[in-house]
């Protein structure tokens, strides 16, 4: 140790270690190994086979721990299962309470979890000590809230059922108790898995489960590697999956679970903007790129691992930030002065090397921080690379370590495109001392969480969650309870009548009857970008109507046709940018339109589907009506301010998704159109419709409608043809943002598989039958899944 004097001129930091004597006494009372725990009792690891978890920071076996079997999973889903019945009927009160006694144990042993989970994972103990417990005790406290309101709060909704949940190695307490907190405060039971190199803490977790008396099979924690989250995921009697990790893995559960009626949300990968404006505060935009690539190794989903800098204040800017990074200290993540710790293990440090070197192969200049790593251990000095492209594999590929890009634009709209040049969407930090600059780039941004002047703020009362390929649902506040229950009226519905699809046919066909006497009379074409168009293929075929009698005839519809509406659909993104009174406006004027024409569309309904005049009139009744409902929805279904711990205004903004696919039932043809496009478009998005395909007299006949309406071309785009067929295009399109279906269940799950290429939102009937006359057919259940949650962080106040 030198002198005071000394160390007042170098302001030297002296060792700071952080005791962990009674970690290593636990671990040590353990050292036969741990096992799972099931039905509230740990199962031990004698004569399973087991993996050892190593310290990152040392390569020192901490602990062996089992490796979960199908019978394992069998047995925790059981219990689970088991349990939700008395678990689910407990008042929310009384659910409440355990969450309350889960957060204060937590905090009780606040130092211990620390440094477990520091020596775990291998990130710094200050960061485990001030952000990633004290986070974890909020997540329960917010929840348990939650769980006293639940029942008021979502009147009409009810627990999934049992959740299977499968979480990362980088906040290893944390993303539990962003999972097991809103499940158990809705009224679930859980199956968890932990990330096989982090799993420590969830073992500790259990026993304060245990402590607190938290009943038999609430929580069940099963220990393995991948192949042991596949079986949780794919076990036919789980209900939910939650899953937080890479988006390869989450492609694989997608396919994996389609067409199982599973419900799903995804917690994918990041490739994030950190934009940097000539006006911003400098000093405080660089410490900005500390906390977002520098904290915990770089090792986060939502890591501003892209830095974009104006071009007028670049150099100035890289060379605070090339000074600022040389004073990170890198080394034991026990050692309180330490900024970075080790990285979670020697394959993801081998994993970060390689992707650097071929950054250096590609021609990018990479500045490291002039540090001393340790000679044991997973530790990769802290850096970033200039003199790279848009498409450089380091500036396109998730490195997840502690290595930005740093690329330069000139205008907000250059920031914006390079920003959205990616094919994540999970966040973003925009850096400006002008708050209409900010707040302009925080709406045109593609992503679920927007920081301004700030990032990597995270709290258990605004959602997280991303668009395009890192995933769907939300985490965290209202927008995150929604992921644990199901509306009341879906879990209701029953299957539909199984009847064999209808192949619709260009060959002539010589039996049929043709009405009209003997004339065909009408022959439709499809509606895209605002025109009346041929198909493709040049084929049309017969729609048989009452008495099955040739009544028009409709163009057979082919994958160029989709590919034109969806081209259409993105050129009218304005739709998108328009007030919600206005789009109001014209949903009134289209109602308004659709009245003055009733008595055709009455008669064409009887006469497609052979419906009495009576029923034809209730049809149209209930559709006219369903338009006025989402007109007037427009301008009201909007988003909240959320209350978080720290001083910002935290808008959750009800996004459209962009370009969404639309498949509709045969029943019903003109309601059932209308209240699926309805609410979808009233949110601000563009469809291509498919609509009933053997009634599709009553969507076209919508065109002139539609065209007196003031709606722009490209907003609703209708092509007809054979349902499924039509729809898998739609669902393997990369440029449509999400899909509904309703038909069969072998459709369901088609699209379900079809829709992994970019991830896209599905929402899918699986073969069930809705009441379209009923409620079941308008609602705000409709509203939430035309939208996307867009949290923006503006500070506020001291």
């Amino acid at each position: 140790m030198g002198q005071i004097k000394d160390i007042l001129r170098t302001m030297e930091y002296g060792p700071a270690p952080e005791s962990n004597i009674d970690v290593q006494a636990w671990l040590d009372a353990n050292k036969k190994g741990f096992g799972h725990f099931i039905n509230g009792k740990f199962t031990g690891s004698e004569g399973l086979k087991t993996f050892a978890v190593i310290n990152p920071a040392n390569a020192k076996v901490l602990a062996k721990v089992a490796n979960g079997t199908a019978e394992d999973v069998d047995a925790a889903v059981k219990a689970a299962r088991a349990a939700f019945g008395k678990w689910s009927k407990l008042p929310g009160h009384e659910r409440a309470k355990y969450l309350y006694a889960i957060a204060r144990h937590i905090q009780k042993r606040e130092r211990f979890f620390s440094v477990l989970e520091t020596m775990d994972n291998g990130k710094p103990i200050r960061e485990t000590r001030d952000i990633d417990i004290p986070l974890v005790a909020r997540h329960f406290y917010h929840h348990a809230g939650w769980g006293e309101m639940v029942e008021t709060e979502f009147e009409g909704f009810s627990p999934v059922g049992v959740c299977g949940q499968v979480i990362p190695w980088n906040f290893p307490l944390l993303m539990l108790a962003w999972k097991i907190a809103p499940a158990l405060a809705a009224g679930n039971t859980v199956v968890l898995k932990p990330a096989e190199l982090t799993p420590l803490t969830a073992i500790a977790f259990a026993e304060v489960c245990h402590e607190i008396g938290l009943p038999a099979g609430v929580v069940n924690i099963v220990h393995g590697d991948g192949s042991t989250g596949a079986l949780i995921c794919g076990h036919e009697d789980i209900d939910k999956v939650a899953f937080t990790g890479s988006t390869e893995v989450g492609r694989i559960i997608r396919e994996q679970i389609a067409g199982s009626e599973k419900k799903l949300s995804l917690e994918l990968g990041g490739k994030s903007p950190f934009i940097v404006f000539e006006d911003a505060d400098m000093d405080g935009a660089v410490e900005g790129v500390v906390d977002a690539i520098w904290f915990n190794q770089g090792e986060v989903c939502c890591a501003g691992s892209r830095i974009l800098v104006q071009e007028g204040i670049a150099e100035r800017f890289y060379n605070k930030l090339r000074k600022r990074m040389e004073t990170l200290r890198v080394g034991d993540p026990l050692d309180k002065t330490m900024d970075i710790g080790a990285l979670v293990s020697a394959g993801q440090l081998k994993r970060v090397s390689a992707l650097v070197e071929r950054g250096k192969v590609e021609g990018g200049t990479l500045w490291q921080a002039p540090v001393t790593l340790p000679a044991k251990g997973s530790y990769f000095a802290p850096g970033f690379f200039t003199d790279v492209e848009p498409a450089s594999t380091v500036c396109e590929v998730e490195i997840f370590g502690p290595v930005a890009t740093a690329t330069t634009f000139r205008t907000p709209d250059e920031a914006i495109a390079l920003a959205n040049n990616t094919k994540y969407g999970l966040a973003a930090s925009i850096w400006s001392e002008n708050i209409n600059l900010a707040l302009d780039m925080a709406a045109r941004v593609k992503a679920g969480v927007v920081w301004i002047n700030s990032t990597n703020l995270l709290d258990a009362g605004a959602g997280f969650g991303g668009y395009r390929e890192s995933g769907f649902g939300r985490e965290g506040g209202r927008e995150g309870l929604y992921e644990y229950l199901t509306a009341d009226w879906e879990k209701r519905l029953p299957l539909a009548k199984s009847e064999p699809a209808f192949k619709p046919s260009a060959a002539p066909d010589g039996d049929a009857k043709v009405a009209a006497g003997g004339t065909i009379d009408r022959t439709v074409k499809n509606y895209v970008g605002g025109k009346q168009a041929r198909p493709d293929g040049g084929y049309s075929y017969s729609v048989l109507g009452k008495g099955e009698q040739v009544i028009g005839q409709a163009g057979l519809g082919n994958r160029k046709d989709i590919r034109n509406a969806v081209e259409a659909a993105a050129k009218a993104g304005t739709w998108g940018g328009a007030t919600a009174h206005n789009r109001a406006q014209v949903l009134y004027y289209l109602g308004e339109n659709l009245s003055a024409r009733q008595a055709e569309f009455e008669e064409l309904l009887a006469i497609s589907t052979g419906v009495s005049a009576k029923a034809a009139a209730e049809e149209f009744a209930v559709a006219l009506r369903r338009i006025f409902y989402y007109a007037a929805q427009a301008d009201k279904y909007d988003g909240a301010v959320h209350s978080t711990k720290s001083r910002h205004v935290t808008l959750a903004m009800n996004e459209p998704w962009g370009v969404m696919g639309i498949v509709c039932p045969d029943e019903l043809p003109l309601l059932s159109f209308v209240s699926l496009v309805l609410p979808a478009i009233a949110m601000g998005n563009r469809v291509v419709t498919v609509p009933s395909t053997r009634h599709p007299l009553l969507a076209t006949s919508l065109y002139q409608v539609i065209d007196t309406s003031d709606l722009p071309g490209g907003v609703v785009n209708i092509v007809t043809g054979e349902r499924d067929v039509l729809a898998r295009t739609l669902a393997e399109h990369d440029e449509v943002d999400a899909i509904w279906y309703v038909g069969s269940k072998e459709g369901s799950t088609m699209v379900e598989k079809a829709s992994c290429g970019n991830l896209k939102a599905t929402w899918v009937s699986n073969g069930r039958q809705r009441d379209w006359l009923s409620p079941q057919g308008q609602g705000k259940d409709y509203l939430r899944r035309a939208v996307q949650v867009k949290n923006i962080w503006v500070p506020y106040g001291e």
